[in-house]
């Protein structure tokens, strides 16, 4: 009775807010935990819980699968940690009563980083297969933040239709981004586009504040992001709030585990050819015996993405016999890519030049191409001038100027070239920094993709490449 008669009071007062808050200060202990979801965090290891990640790591230790390295054991302790702090986590959803609750801190992420072929991926993927929660997802950066743009755009026209004066766009996605996922797992964190930059503080912001829990690999330490990148400034703020919702560990081994596998399977396996004549005719004998695996003619074929028609001039099926400039001298992105990868199971690349910072857009659409089909366990056999060592070259650029492409954006963005950034500009598109890490993981990556469980863990037919 005395419950009902405060909330009477409560209807009936202008101060209803007052009333309900000593409504609910004079429950009792026990009354007031049972309204609370329970979210407890634990930072305690139990080393015999099998579906720690470390369980699993440890596990492929002793089946020989990878090698002892005590910088991977501290990680895995690290993830862990994340791991059992948000074993029993949800985000807290919104209520009438949400006011009446005190803000609970969230468990933190972890922020890995190191040299490319250390680990790192494989780390984070151990522990996203640990992770019970439907509400996970595992994505490469450069594609999240490519669907962010798109759902940023979806969003602003219909903001313009009902012809509202003022809006930001920043927390309708990132609402829509929580309903289906709190847990994400970033491969390859890296920030190399002005237009990333410029929203990832405000986006973020808002994802942590709804809950979200971030586990991401980088090449770099969170500090080094957008390094000399235009407008820096603007971009800074974002590394507080990263470092202030994830814990930071560093994954220095020195040593690259791609290359060592691939060495150690010599050249029985090589997916990749320097151009001569020999190699040549193994590259046509690869696409012949694989076509005869495939119920359709060689022939062109166009693909729509996004509305645009690409052609390609020699496919069969599921594979694509392609060359550098059809993939890398046409203006294609990471959708087309994607794409492709949705499309065909085994990738051949013909006639890849030796790369460097002068060929920049080329390079970085080589790159992101070589991101995809990674990911996608795509196969891919390369025909190149150069060894694979020396496939991207570090010489300096002389006689720098802005390209059309980089006058349009800073018009765009109302940045003049003498307003203090243009020494920014300069370092960031022409020294290619950036570029030099991203050219170090291509070959790692392109490394494991000639090894024989890389070729056959993917949904082509099994056959056996030999170069």
């Amino acid at each position: 009775m005395k419950i009902l008669s405060y909330f009477t009071r409560a209807v009936c007062c202008d101060n209803n807010h007052c009333i309900i808050r000593q409504l609910f200060c004079n429950f009792s202990t026990q009354s007031w935990i049972l309204l609370r979801p329970k979210r407890s965090f634990s930072t305690a290891h139990n080393a015999s819980d099998p579906s720690l990640p470390s369980s699993k790591y440890f596990e492929k230790l002793s089946n020989k699968e990878i090698q002892e390295d005590k910088h991977q054991d501290e990680i895995v302790k690290l993830l862990d940690n994340v791991y059992l702090n948000i074993k029993s986590y949800a985000p807290e959803t919104k209520s009438f009563f949400s006011f009446l609750k005190e803000k609970r801190k969230q468990p933190k992420g972890l922020y890995i980083y190191g040299a490319v072929g250390g680990g790192k991926t494989m780390m984070m993927d151990i522990f996203y297969e640990s992770c019970e929660t439907e509400q996970k997802q595992r994505v490469h950066f450069n594609k999240f933040m490519l669907d962010v743009h798109a759902k940023i755009h979806e969003v602003k026209k219909i903001l313009a239709r009902d012809k509202a004066k003022s809006y930001d766009p920043i927390p309708p996605v990132a609402n829509d981004i929580i309903s289906k996922t709190w847990l994400i797992c970033f491969d390859e964190f890296q920030v190399t586009d002005i237009a990333d930059a410029m929203i990832l503080k405000r986006l973020f912001t808002e994802l942590f504040h709804l809950g979200v829990v971030v586990v991401a690999t980088s090449n770099r330490p969170p500090d080094d992001l957008y390094k000399n990148g235009l407008q820096r400034s603007n971009f800074l703020p974002f590394i507080d709030v990263l470092k202030t919702y994830c814990d930071v560990a560093s994954l220095s081994s020195n040593i690259d585990y791609r290359s060592i596998k691939s060495n150690a399977e010599g050249s029985s396996t090589k997916t990749y050819f320097v151009r001569n004549f020999a190699n040549e005719k193994k590259l046509h004998g690869i696409f012949k015996m694989l076509c005869s695996q495939e119920n359709d003619i060689v022939r062109p074929r166009i693909i729509t993405i996004l509305g645009r028609n690409v052609t390609f001039t020699k496919t069969c099926g599921q594979i694509l016999e392609s060359t550098f400039d059809e993939l890398c001298n046409r203006d294609l992105g990471s959708s087309d890519y994607l794409q492709i990868c949705q499309i065909f199971h085994t990738v051949i690349i013909r006639n890849v030049p030796q790369l460097n910072i002068k060929l920049r857009s080329q390079s970085r659409r080589f790159i992101t191409l070589i991101d995809a089909l990674y990911d996608n366990n795509i196969r891919l056999v390369v025909s190149s001038d150069v060894s694979l060592d020396k496939l991207f070259s570090n010489e300096a650029v002389e006689d720098v100027h802005h390209s059309d492409e980089h006058r349009m954006l800073m018009d765009d963005l109302n940045i003049k070239a003498n307003d203090g950034t243009d020494a920014n500009l300069k370092a960031n598109i022409f020294t290619g920094e950036e570029e030099l890490f991203a050219f170090d993981r291509t070959i790692s990556r392109i490394n494991e993709m000639q090894t024989s469980e890389y070729w056959n863990k993917n949904r082509g037919p099994e056959i056996n490449i030999t170069g």
